[in-house]
């Protein structure tokens, strides 16, 4: 088992489990620093999943598969936006309800379209292509860990880039921190909260759904019944643990990333499956017991020089 942990497919490993948590992350980063928790982060990854089986098989094109996909997030981070900011829905409620649906729904939509009910084994979607990066892949060891990987994987890699300049360096992330922080006081200079917030959240949808698309068009290459497995709220404590940034995010996802690619290989040893299937979500309480412990003992100091 040692020997598998020191191999590059080891290392390989953790960047393709990182990177669905990875997009979630970053959807669950943008979101909270609009002042909304968007806990439908599992519900549209799961939906997004089986969008992007279908929408690959039926444009026969993975590129457009992708784009729909995307677009098929950002209309579901649109209708929690509208619920919560206009209908004045509690945010976790509506969260719950898009999540609960995605798990029956996206079963009805299976069996609608292929007449499958586990799986869509019976529709030809177009999967990501793998890049080999030149030079890079020459390497020893670092080739084979970095080169070689899915499309999606270098994507989410780049949207790290991306958000963290979008946040911290265009006048629209200004704003939507702004609101974040403080609602008031952005209205107070002219800011609409509920346009920022409705921005952030179709955003966070988008996000989202490529991360869902990863799975069943990265990671598999089909969709399977509940196939998120938990990865949305994963990626829920991988931002708060990240201090909601994105590059706090992408540091955090590949702590989880790691501890899913370990539960894979303990598949190996003669340990319970049932054990090991733990692996992913025991590091993700313990993480959030110590960021919580550590925010508590922070909160105690600042009150103690007060």
């Amino acid at each position: 088992m040692l020997e598998n942990l020191l191999s590059p497919d080891f290392f390989n490993a953790i960047l393709r489990a990182t990177t669905p948590i990875l997009f979630a992350a970053l959807a669950s980063s943008v979101a909270s620093k609009s002042g909304i928790t968007n806990m439908a982060l599992e519900g549209i990854m799961l939906f997004s999943a089986l969008f992007g089986v279908i929408f690959s098989a039926m444009t026969g094109n993975f590129f457009t598969g992708l784009l729909l996909t995307m677009v098929a997030g950002g209309v579901i981070g649109l209708l929690l936006a509208f619920f919560v900011l206009n209908l004045k829905t509690d945010e976790i409620l509506a969260a719950i309800a898009i999540n609960m649906m995605a798990t029956g729904g996206t079963v009805l939509l299976m069996l609608a379209v292929s007449g499958d009910r586990g799986s869509s084994t019976s529709i030809s979607n177009f999967s990501a292509p793998r890049i080999n990066i030149p030079i890079i892949e020459q390497i020893p060891f670092l080739g084979q860990v970095l080169s070689g990987q899915n499309l999606m994987t270098y994507l989410s890699i780049v949207a790290v880039v991306v958000m963290h300049l979008f946040l911290y360096k265009t006048p629209l992330g200004l704003k939507i921190r702004a609101v974040g922080e403080n609602k008031n006081a952005a209205e107070s200079v002219g800011i609409s909260s509920r346009k920022i917030q409705y921005i952030a959240l179709i955003l966070s949808g988008v996000l989202a759904s490529m991360g869902g698309f990863f799975l069943s068009g990265g990671y598999m290459n089909m969709f399977t019944k509940d196939m998120s497995a938990g990865k949305g709220y994963i990626a829920l404590a991988a931002s708060a643990m990240g201090g909601n940034t994105p590059v706090g995010a992408f540091l955090v996802s590949l702590l989880f990333g790691a501890a899913q690619a370990l539960a894979n290989i303990m598949q190996l040893t003669e340990i319970p499956h049932e054990l090991i299937q733990m692996v992913p979500y025991l590091t993700t309480l313990i993480g959030l017991g110590i960021y919580s412990y550590a925010g508590m003992r922070r909160r105690q100091k600042l009150a103690g020089k007060a």
